[in-house]
């Protein structure tokens, strides 16, 4: 298989305020939320990073999609370096995270041509693929209705489709289930895979065990910042299911009470 994404040594800091160390009783100036991260993502496959809430897993999607830079280390995306060749990444990846914000004015059909001109989508093209999209996830019949009167739900499905108007090779999702119904999260998951078959490398990170076992090729386990497991999912469960695997990991890596 082709390596499509090479993370090399992702390291990033952050500075806490007054009020944060106070907040988190800690005197820690300086956290290290990703610390010398690596690893490896296939064409055509899932590949998940798992950990809990802090684990760095959103700073590590943040840096491979080149909204925040690292403080060292490099991510190469399909031949593109995250630190010296940002535009380039950007035009070869999608990027979903429930962070995204949708305007609320819009609607659904003027996001999807204004991001597809953003990313230099011939009209046809566009309109090829905003018609079988608009299809596959039922947008059709709320194309004219402004985001602002749409479901969550909906609004989940229109930030997913708007991410992939250029259809990239690289599809990053950042909790892409995280406070869906279970109808909307059937229809994302099943288009995961959809998009695997057709050769796509996706990185998902999430904190949802079932999750993991339902979509993931092989997962990378993220704890205080560090990869401490990497392997495909049977490798790392070793016969337990993957959440006493998890906890037993936890614990040998983070101790109780961390």
């Amino acid at each position: 298989m082709r390596e499509l994404l090479q993370v090399q040594g992702l390291t990033k800091t952050f500075r806490l305020s007054a009020k944060q160390q106070k907040l988190e009783k800690t005197r820690e100036k300086v956290r290290v939320a990703v610390d010398n991260l690596s690893f490896t993502a296939y064409e055509g496959e899932i590949f998940g990073l798992l950990g809990p809430n802090g684990a760095g897993k959103t700073t590590t999607l943040r840096m491979l999609a080149t909204l925040i830079r690292p403080d060292s280390g490099d991510a190469i995306l399909d031949g593109a370096s995250v630190v010296r060749e940002p535009e380039k990444v950007r035009s070869k990846i999608g990027f979903l995270t429930s962070e995204l914000k949708l305007e609320e004015c819009f609607t659904p059909n003027y996001l999807f041509d204004f991001f597809s001109t953003l990313h230099g989508v011939p009209v046809e093209v566009r309109r090829q693929r905003k018609e079988a999209l608009f299809a596959r996830f039922g947008i059709d019949r709320y194309a004219e209705v402004k985001v602002a009167d749409l479901s969550t739900g909906m609004k989940q499905k229109v930030s997913l489709v708007v991410s992939i108007v250029h259809d990239p090779d690289i599809i990053i999702f950042d909790e892409p289930t995280n406070g869906l119904d279970v109808l909307t999260a059937r229809v994302v998951t099943d288009f995961l895979q959809e998009l695997r078959s057709q050769g796509k490398t996706i990185i998902v990170s999430t904190h949802i065990f079932s999750l993991v076992e339902k979509l993931c090729d092989r997962v990378g386990i993220l704890i205080n910042g560090r990869m401490v497991c990497c392997d495909t999912l049977d490798q790392i469960r070793q016969g337990e299911s993957l959440e006493d695997r998890f906890f037993t990991i936890y614990q040998e890596t983070a101790g109780d009470g961390e």
